[in-house]
């Protein structure tokens, strides 16, 4: 239930159990994949990876925070690394859409692909040191800039939850010699949705919301663990850990909560 959209209390309920016992799962099960993909993710033979970073918050808004948790509360960021070819979301992070993150998060990534890629991002700034960071120049590199147009809508609140229009957008090889055809992010953007759609945490406008970042990070660990093992993606008809070459076979629920006996 917890990786097919369902909150913590609908959980409890549609199970018939206490919310602490879903709790409890979730942080054991969440700190297993963790140490999982951190172990099975590695030599990854990736040609072309996008990156893309998404928003969502713990407890509070960043503008509704309390005083004595700014380190505790407000708006967090996850990023993702995924593999064109397979799905395979190689990498991901949370933490804040800062320089410090990204360049922890490109390191990471580095450390789990095996040979040269082509990488492309958006336009936000932090990708350019940590980038050089990571790969000191050896990759081909590119990012795409989207432009958009002013909010659409007749009134204030069809603008405020209408997104704007994309007008276009704008192409900047930063390394090496990118293939032109395959500059693109939207198989990240992809993820973003598929993030948004399995984990009831990361809806918009509800009151399902982590209260906790550690738990948010549980949640996190358990989705892509799921979505890289275990869910056989349409397209490819095998999960993307099989067409990365990672396993030989799908994992089922259960195995997913085996993990916790390992780790």
């Amino acid at each position: 239930m917890l990786v097919e959209g369902n909150s913590l209390r609908s959980t409890s309920r549609m199970a018939d159990v206490s919310i602490n016992t879903v709790t409890k799962l979730l942080v054991d099960v969440g700190r297993a994949c963790q140490a999982f993909h951190d172990e099975k993710v590695r030599g990854v033979k990736a040609k072309r990876v996008q990156c893309d970073e998404i928003w969502s918050f713990v407890y509070s808004k960043q503008k509704n925070v309390p005083e004595g948790m700014e380190n505790e509360a407000g708006d967090v960021w996850t990023w993702t690394g995924i593999d064109a070819d397979t799905k395979l979301v190689i990498s991901w992070y949370v933490g804040q859409r800062d320089v410090e993150s990204a360049d922890y998060f490109m390191h990471d990534l580095k450390e789990r692909i095996a040979n040269g890629i082509q990488l492309t991002t958006d336009g936000h700034k932090p990708y350019l040191t940590a980038v050089e960071n990571a790969f000191e120049g050896g990759i081909d590199y590119a990012m795409l800039v989207k432009i958009y147009g002013q909010p659409t809508g007749e009134n204030p609140t069809e603008r405020k939850y209408s997104p704007n229009e994309c007008t276009g957008y704008e192409i900047k090889r930063i390394s090496g010699n990118p293939d032109p055809s395959h500059i693109s992010t939207s198989y990240v953007e992809r993820q973003n949705l598929t993030m948004r759609m399995h984990m009831r945490r990361f809806t918009r406008l509800t009151n399902a919301f982590s209260k906790k970042v550690e738990n948010h990070c549980y949640a996190i660990a358990l989705h892509f663990v799921y979505y890289n093992f275990a869910k056989i993606h349409k397209t490819l008809r095998v999960t993307p850990a099989m067409q990365a070459g990672l396993m030989d076979r799908w994992m089922e629920i259960s195995d997913i909560v085996k993990l916790t006996e390992k780790y």
